[in-house]
């Protein structure tokens, strides 16, 4: 198959449109009318519904979308391997990271290999939770993921660091720098919803004491979580990054005992890493 063809195809999935992947691509639409028709011959088989000027996978089309992917990124590897030798003076870098681990430890990390390897782009996807993440890589459209807690999986798992949690409370609340169990569980929580990650981090955390969190107010947007304490609306059990800025801002913080926090992993395919790719991994480890 022409991979330049399947670059146009993934293009038009991504875009949703003949003329944003034309834009994007900087080739002109008729070129990319050409490729996707081209590409439909080659298969025999209707890749997109034409809408009017949007269109829509179809049933063929979905299937071959992460086989593309996979196929375009062994291909990147294989041409990336090339560039290494010229000590990475150019490439592209896809990394998928769960919003709370975006601050720690993964900002730190981006900004050492940005220092060492200037020449290389980083594009950081912002999935909803751990099952995107896992999803975005075995499909081929990121590289690499940063996760928390994962136990069983299918792909390659690298160590990266740990995270610790606190509590954040508001302004004035107490003067003591530690809580435990019980004590969170009878307060009023600000929390993430069920399903992700730092829900279940304190969901779990909880259960093993035998009680249920108290959550008054329940948010998916989790650069509203800080605000919320300092409003006054609950506490929350947030990573330590998080706690140091919600106290730079008037919050309380308290250590939680036992103590909380989660593994960071560091998620590929186990197949041939691009350059960058490998580099950033070495650079995480090291770090840790």
């Amino acid at each position: 198959m022409d991979l330049r063809r399947l670059e146009v195809f993934l293009a038009v999935v991504d875009e949703g449109t003949f003329t944003g992947a034309a834009d994007v691509l900087q080739i002109s639409q008729p070129a990319v009318s050409q490729a996707v028709s081209g590409l439909e011959r080659e298969l025999d088989a209707r890749l997109f519904h034409r809408l009017g000027r949007s269109v829509r996978l179809t049933d063929a089309g979905t299937s071959l979308c992460a086989p593309a992917r996979l196929a375009l990124r062994d291909i990147a590897a294989a041409r990336e391997a090339v560039i290494a030798v010229h000590d990475l003076l150019a490439g592209h870098l896809e990394l998928a990271c769960l919003p709370t681990l975006a601050v720690s430890p993964l900002a730190p990390v981006v900004g050492t290999f940005r220092h060492e390897f200037p020449a290389v782009t980083i594009s950081l996807l912002d999935p909803d939770d751990t099952s995107d993440v896992l999803g975005l890589v075995r499909s081929g459209r990121c590289e690499l993921g940063i996760v928390g807690d994962v136990h069983e999986t299918d792909l390659e798992l690298v160590a990266m660091t740990s995270q610790e949690y606190r509590v954040l409370l508001p302004p004035g609340t107490r003067s003591a720098s530690t809580i435990d169990v019980d004590e969170l569980a009878a307060m009023p929580i600000v929390a993430p919803p069920r399903g992700s990650s730092s829900r279940d981090l304190l969901d779990e955390v909880l259960v093993r004491g035998g009680r249920l969190a108290n959550v008054v107010v329940e948010t998916a947007q989790r650069e509203a979580l800080v605000p919320l304490v300092l409003a006054g609306a609950g506490v929350a059990l947030v990573p330590l990054s998080l706690a140091i800025i919600g106290e730079q801002l008037g919050c309380e913080v308290a250590a939680i005992r036992p103590a909380v926090g989660r593994k960071v992993s560091i998620v590929h395919r186990r197949a041939a890493m691009t350059p960058a790719a490998g580099a950033f991994v070495r650079l995480a480890t090291a770090r840790a």
